[in-house]
């Protein structure tokens, strides 16, 4: 008998595993990677329990998903109802692929209230297409059972009745499996960030198909969107060097003269103003921020540079 594992890495992923793992249940996990969430926590705690981990990269269904979600946002611009349903599916389709006969899932009842109560974890099941089919080990006893404990392939009396948003219980039994360096459960989609979802906002108001570079520029620096451009500036050395490998040929780059500073990037509609306001910017977080006047170079990546000059009034 085997099982497929949506597998996050992180606490409640790997208590599911172990807890199926128990019943003499082949498991073999499944994670995901786009430009909002990774697969690190998941290939590492995978590795150190030694079982087989596919990453299935979803950068393309998820990005349609996060434009107009059928269930709408969270706080922020996470989908998340979405998302676990995308998720579910993508695990049934790996679940024939790799001869397994269920899903399980370390999803906790209540433990998130918008997207982990029993309204949302039965939209999951029936929109995922396995309706059924994904257990979820830490509540099962709270909730219907499913085909594999109805057809007795897994122990129900062996499965857990977890509910709520406190960890105290996942905590003493990660004690009792000898688990101690684990993720926290914090940090691990981007698009929960507040700072990041306007930026990501920002973005699809002036452009409604990203690609991988668009999204990747969102995690540096200082955005301003200005019309239909957004400029970007960078807060330290080690952001200058990602922005100067992110710029495209189509950006407009900036950088003070003679002094030290941040790199800008201006993306979109390169028009004069957005020219005036990106130099500016550059100026005002340089260390030349104090003088009257500053020279900006700015120029397109491989064309000839030009020079602006910018007073104290920011003209």
């Amino acid at each position: 008998m085997k099982a497929v594992a949506l597998f996050s890495g992180g606490l409640d992923s790997i208590l599911a595993v172990k807890l199926i793992q128990e019943q003499e249940i082949e498991v073999e996990g499944i994670t995901f990677a786009t430009p909002f969430f990774g697969p690190r926590d998941a290939k590492k705690m995978a590795e150190e329990m030694e079982f087989s981990l596919t990453v299935r990269d979803i950068t393309k269904e998820h990005l349609e998903i996060v434009k107009s979600p059928k269930h709408g946002y969270g706080k922020n611009m996470n989908p998340c109802l979405d998302c676990h349903i995308l998720m579910a599916k993508k695990a049934g389709e790996f679940m024939k692929e790799a001869g397994a006969s269920f899903i399980i899932s370390g999803e906790v009842l209540g433990e998130r209230p918008m997207s982990q109560n029993k309204i949302a974890l039965r939209v999951v099941d029936k929109e995922s297409g396995y309706d059924g089919y994904i257990l979820r080990p830490l509540s099962a006893k709270l909730l219907n059972p499913t085909v594999p404990e109805e057809k007795r392939w897994v122990d129900r009396k062996k499965l857990l009745s977890i509910q709520g948003r406190s960890r105290k219980l996942q905590l003493e039994l990660a004690k009792e499996y000898g688990l101690k360096d684990f993720p926290t459960p914090a940090g691990g989609c981007l698009l929960t960030d507040s700072s990041f979802s306007k930026r990501l906002k920002a973005l699809f108001e002036i452009n409604r198909e990203p690609d991988a570079n668009d999204l990747e520029v969102l995690k540096y620096g200082r955005h301003f969107p200005i019309d239909d451009a957004i400029i970007i500036v960078s807060r330290n050395q080690e952001e200058n060097e990602s922005l100067i490998g992110l710029v495209k040929e189509s950006d407009m780059f900036f950088q003070v003269n003679g002094h030290p500073g941040p790199r800008t990037i201006l993306r979109g509609n390169v028009s004069k103003e957005a020219i005036r306001k990106a130099a500016f910017l550059t100026v005002k977080y340089s260390k030349a921020k104090d003088l009257a006047e500053v020279e900006v170079w700015y120029w397109h990546p491989g064309k000839e540079k030009k020079l602006l000059v910018v007073a104290d009034e920011g003209s």
